[in-house]
């Protein structure tokens, strides 16, 4: 299945590319009008030469300086003109390929906004970094030199083919034999490459996806003493890499030399078959030079085509892996999802539902819950048993095998699934804070929200009289991790933000496990406030904060093995009870 998309893939890569340089045309159709005028007026320069060498005879004063001196000023004269002409293509090129990777870099970013959760649980950060950053540079640098290049050798190689038949059809024939010789051997290599490169590519995405796991885990490795494991482990990532590296250039390295001998081999041929022509009289020595440099222009870009397609090769795998990205299938809204509500009461069911993650391993098993508008429910179980699975299956990150979750008696798979995630606030364990002010931060999941509305958010969750302390207060630009302030702050934050949101429902995963105890009576009472007149689902494992839930869901293995309030749990003596006594045994 995996063969026939990079195969579907690859049919379609030049196709694709051009609609992105399509977009530019007019920039384009001037760089195309400058490669030829500039390789025109190259072309020109050997027959020139050759005009200037017809005007030397055999003797003293036989040379004929006035028409020496005028062949070779046009040829100056033309060669300036057309290194002008390549100067600015240079530049034109430049731009036109930055301008081709900004919308390819955007283009994938965007997709990337489109994608479902599954997709980013499925691959590593790193290489999806990769894929926006080395593989779109490596096609830019291929548009930027190579494109140019290809057109130039085909001008020159047609234009040089032309003007030898012009000078002698039968020293031509001699391409006929050397020719095939260097098409057969670069279609093998190219053969042989491809998939090297494509290698390379994927080795060196692995690498930094390796790469910036241990850096986000610095803190851990550090604690564990692990460096030396790390170290190993990237020395076998990097070593990977180098090989891969090495194999895709070392074939590719093949061919320039290999192409450059049979140039080499044709060239001789036609120096001999020239000279024996000359001495027939069949052609000038004017002609014959003219040939021998019109066969080293023809000769010259096929060798120069063989040596840029390890390039060629590298962006062909480069672009691969950025298309196969883009035609993931985005978590768009299906045909059936066109309801969006307008007056959400909150009342959320869930109906024998099945799932997993990889279907051959299910995670909740015919799983029924219940939650009327209002409702506090409390999900607790050891850990692994479909906690955070149900909050996915709710928020519509994954969609059940089996079964059906409804909302106010409304299928969630007929509702857009904007409408459904506006209808959620939502405060994870995992606190996340982005590079900007922490006005920015709080505001961040309502529009147009007022500095007062931040600060009463701000107060309910109890970390205003922080923010206050700093020295640009809600102004204090974060870093990209918030690494300048504490966990337990950034958890303070993202319940600030999730306060200002006008949600009928509300989603708190282990929402205060960041918090020390203290803090966390602090801000019960603005959770209680939160809460109001919310349908809520709460995941804890502290069991203490959970007493005053509506229902409480006891989860094992993917089963609800036990279900109702607090103290009836506490009454059947089961796992509820278990859990919760055993977090009071040391104290």
């Amino acid at each position: 299945m995996i063969k026939e998309k990079i195969v579907q893939i690859k049919g379609s890569l030049v196709f694709r590319l051009w609609r992105y340089l399509y977009q530019y045309k007019w920039t384009l159709f001037l760089a195309l009008f400058l490669t030829i005028t500039s390789n025109l007026l190259a072309l020109v320069g050997p027959m020139l030469s050759g005009y200037a060498i017809n005007a030397i005879e055999l003797g003293k004063g036989a040379v004929v300086f006035e028409r020496v001196f005028f062949f070779c000023g046009l040829m100056i004269l033309f060669y300036i003109l057309s290194s002008g002409f390549s100067y600015f293509l240079s530049i034109l090129m430049i731009d036109l390929s930055q301008k081709v990777t900004f919308k390819m870099r955007k283009d994938v970013f965007e997709k990337l906004a489109d994608l479902p959760v599954s997709y980013f649980d499925r691959h590593q950060t790193g290489d999806i970094i990769s894929r926006i950053t080395y593989d779109i540079d490596t096609i830019n640098a291929s548009l930027s030199n190579d494109l140019v290049q290809i057109s130039t050798s085909t001008i020159t190689v047609i234009g040089s083919l032309l003007m030898m038949i012009l000078i002698s059809p039968a020293m031509v024939l001699i391409f006929g034999i050397t020719i095939p010789i260097s098409l057969c051997f670069t279609k093998y290599m190219a053969n042989r490459v491809r998939p090297l490169f494509r290698r390379r590519s994927a080795k060196l995405g692995e690498l930094n996806g390796f790469v910036e796991e241990m850096i986000s885990g610095q803190k851990t490795i550090k604690a564990y003493h692990r460096e030396k494991v790390m170290l190993q482990r990237f020395d076998e990532k990097n070593q990977e890499a180098v090989d891969a590296y090495y194999a895709a250039e070392y074939y590719g390295s093949m061919m320039g030399p290999s192409i450059n001998f049979i140039n080499n081999l044709s060239l001789s041929l036609v120096s001999v078959f020239g000279a024996l022509l000359y001495l027939f009289g069949q052609l000038t020595l004017g002609s014959v030079s003219s040939f021998v440099l019109y066969s080293r222009k023809f000769s010259g870009p096929i060798n120069e085509m063989a040596n840029i397609l390890n390039e060629l090769q590298s962006a062909s795998a480069a672009a691969e892996r950025v298309f196969r990205l883009m035609d993931e299938a985005p978590e768009s809204n299906a045909l059936g999802e066109t309801q969006a509500f307008t007056n959400l009461q909150g009342d959320v069911a869930i109906k024998n539902v099945d799932f997993g993650y990889h279907e051959d391993k299910i995670i909740l098993h015919h799983l029924n819950l219940k939650a009327d508008k209002g409702n506090l429910i409390a999900i607790v179980g050891p850990t692994g048993a479909g906690k955070t699975t149900i909050i996915n299956l709710l928020m519509r990150f994954y969609d059940p095998h089996q079964g059906s979750i409804t909302l106010d008696g409304v299928d969630i798979k007929k509702i857009t699934r904007k409408n459904l995630r506006l209808s959620y606030a939502m405060v994870l364990q995992d606190a996340w804070l982005f590079h900007g002010t922490i006005y920015e931060n709080i505001a961040y999941g309502k529009e147009n929200t007022s500095l007062e509305e931040v600060i009463v958010a701000a107060k309910a969750a109890k970390i205003h009289s922080y923010i206050t302390q700093l020295p640009k207060g809600y102004d204090t630009v974060l870093n990209e991790e918030g690494i300048n302030i504490s966990q337990g702050q950034k958890q303070l934050m993202t319940i600030a933000r999730a306060m200002l949101l006008d949600a009928k429902m509300l989603i708190l995963d282990e929402a205060t496990s960041n918090v020390d105890t203290r803090t966390e009576l602090q801000i019960r009472e603005a959770m209680s406030n939160l809460m109001k007149e919310k349908t809520c689902f709460v995941i804890a494992h502290r069991l203490s904060t959970i007493q005053n839930a509506d229902t409480i869901l006891v989860l094992r293995d993917g089963n609800i093995v036990e279900q109702g309030d607090h103290l009836s749990l506490l009454k059947k003596k089961g796992l509820y009870a278990d859990l919760y006594y055993s977090q009071f045994e040391s104290c």
